[in-house]
């Protein structure tokens, strides 16, 4: 990056970027030259577009296969969906850098370290496919992810309230599950498992970080707003029809998230709610 160019802009230019490859390389040019980063906080930027490939095919959640793991393809398909998500949220963690103007600047370094992060997650798990003889875009895949943030685009709130603290939360939930699941797998799937395990590993100790970052800056802008974080949640998941987050839930990672106990008693008092 050029020692004037705005690290937003940057960005936003990252994010227009189709090729996978090509936006991991540049988070990584990016990130190498961190401590050269200018930030102008009250820049307004517009017009950017998610870039993506053709591939995966994107379907609703419901019309997309689900195999057992215990094939060779089904346990490609079971990394692949983590790697999408993991795809999305490099580009979620890029919107919410640059779409956002007049915030303090550790908003925007927040989110740019998580779009690095993210993008290692990609790399490993996009490797690991690679190894496996298949490629990120040869199983169908779902956007829900996406379509949040598409739907809290135009408030700030919204999107630290239903990405990070909630949609990206369900990871903590899920990957031990997914891990459990791995470990159980025997034979020649053994090994591709068991580096899909590490690699799930790393991936929720750094998950547990972005949803912190989430949590923070959704706890500022309430109070900044003089508005009740629990009571703001409730009616924020309300207004854009969230999915309700069901469990089990990863309490000690939630924890260590950011969530309060009061947010945990909430969480589970909802899972019991028909």
């Amino acid at each position: 990056m050029s020692f004037m160019m705005d690290l937003r802009t940057e960005l936003a230019q990252v994010f227009e970027l189709t090729a996978p490859e090509q936006k991991v390389a540049a988070l990584k040019t990016l990130w190498a030259k961190k401590d050269t980063w200018q930030v102008v906080e009250d820049l307004p930027l517009h017009g950017f577009a998610m870039g993506r490939p053709e591939r995966p095919t994107l379907k609703p959640a419901k019309q997309v296969p689900s195999r057992k793991p215990s094939t060779l393809e089904g346990l490609g398909a079971l990394i692949h969906s983590v790697c999408h998500i993991e795809f999305n949220a490099i580009n979620l963690a890029l919107d919410a850098a640059w779409r956002y103007d007049k915030m303090p600047q550790r908003f925007y370094l927040d989110w740019a370290r998580v779009a690095y992060e993210e993008a290692t997650h990609f790399e490993l798990l996009s490797g690991l496919l690679q190894q496996m003889g298949y490629r990120y875009g040869d199983f169908d895949a779902h956007e829900g992810l996406w379509l949040m943030c598409e739907k809290t685009q135009e408030d700030l709130l919204a999107r630290m309230a239903l990405v990070p603290r909630t949609l990206e939360a369900r990871g903590l939930d899920a990957t031990p599950v997914i891990q459990e699941k791995l470990r159980n797998l025997r034979g020649p799937l053994e090994g591709f498992a068991a580096r899909a395990n590490d690699i799930l590993a790393v991936i929720l100790r750094d998950e547990i970080t972005h949803v912190q970052v989430g949590n923070h800056w959704y706890l500022w802008l309430c109070a900044k707003q003089k508005l009740n974080p629990q009571a703001c949640y409730q009616a924020l998941t309300r207004q854009y029809r969230a999915p309700k987050i069901k469990p089990p839930f990863n309490e000690a990672a939630r924890r260590l998230a950011g969530f309060s106990e009061e947010d945990l008693q909430a969480l589970n008092e909802q899972a019991v709610l028909p």
